[in-house]
């Protein structure tokens, strides 16, 4: 019998910028009395990986352009708000009242660019600050990856998730956006199913589905359980891994 198990890890800290991840998530076990083995996944949440690494800007230092004042009437948004996300995307895609999707810089297509208040203290109510995506959310899963296998000795795969809107669907749900030691995608072409029919077309997005699972845990509100423990899991290891391998190519994107 086959089993996945999924373990909030407790009493990870308020993490502040140049915080070391790795170690606060290896603390964080041995105190809980939780042992890592060889093949296991560490589902990282965005936000604590933006704050070590300093993502934050204030409302203050902004000055909105134009464009970003025009946005911000259509929006209905503040327009320095308008402008961070600007300033993180490639293209604005679609907007409305309360809405704006774009791409951001990294090719992922998401409402503000990932830019969130949520869970971001606020040293100062009168100048706020939001968190943005980590410049290079693979080289950071990476790095975390790396710095736990020095001070554990054993070789896990990290995934950095986000909470993300669909197309099409309701709700938001968690995405994979950085990747390391993993394949993301795993392609069952080729294979039979249950009755002998070769499967022609079946690539199931593996790093996405761990996020999503990852983020039952995590909540979206005051749950503080941003570091998931899989265990169980089956999947190929990949040195070069990147969470780009998800995002559909446009030439492929029969709705954008």
């Amino acid at each position: 019998m086959h089993q996945l198990s999924l373990t909030a890890i407790p009493n990870i800290p308020l993490i502040k910028p140049g915080d070391d991840l790795g170690e606060i998530i290896v603390t964080a076990m041995r105190k809980a009395h939780l042992a890592l083995s060889d093949g296991d996944i560490l589902v990282i949440a965005q936000k604590i990986v933006s704050k070590a690494e300093g993502r934050l800007r204030h409302l203050s230092q902004v000055q909105p352009s134009p464009q970003a004042r025009r946005i911000a009437r259509l929006t209905q948004k503040d327009p320095r708000l308008v402008q961070i996300i600007l300033d993180d995307s490639n293209e604005v895609l679609r907007t409305r009242p309360g809405l704006l999707v774009v791409e951001q810089r990294l090719g992922f297509v998401c409402a503000n660019a990932g830019m969130d208040r949520s869970n971001v203290a606020q040293d100062d109510p009168a100048d706020e600050q939001v968190a943005l995506l980590p410049l290079d959310p693979d080289a950071s899963a990476r790095a975390i990856r790396q710095r736990i296998a020095r001070l554990t000795g054993r070789t896990v795969a990290a995934i950095i998730n986000d909470s993300h809107g669909r197309a099409f669907r309701m709700g938001i749900t968690g995405v994979a956006i950085g990747v390391a030691g993993l394949d993301p995608l795993s392609d069952r072409r080729g294979q039979e199913d249950l009755f002998g029919y070769v499967l022609q077309y079946t690539v199931v997005a593996l790093a996405d589905e761990v996020a999503a699972a990852a983020s039952i845990l995590m909540g979206q509100a005051h749950e503080g359980q941003p570091v998931i423990l899989v265990q169980g899991m089956t999947y190929d290891l990949v040195e070069d891994a990147s969470a780009k391998a998800l995002i559909r190519k446009k030439e492929q994107d029969l709705f954008r």
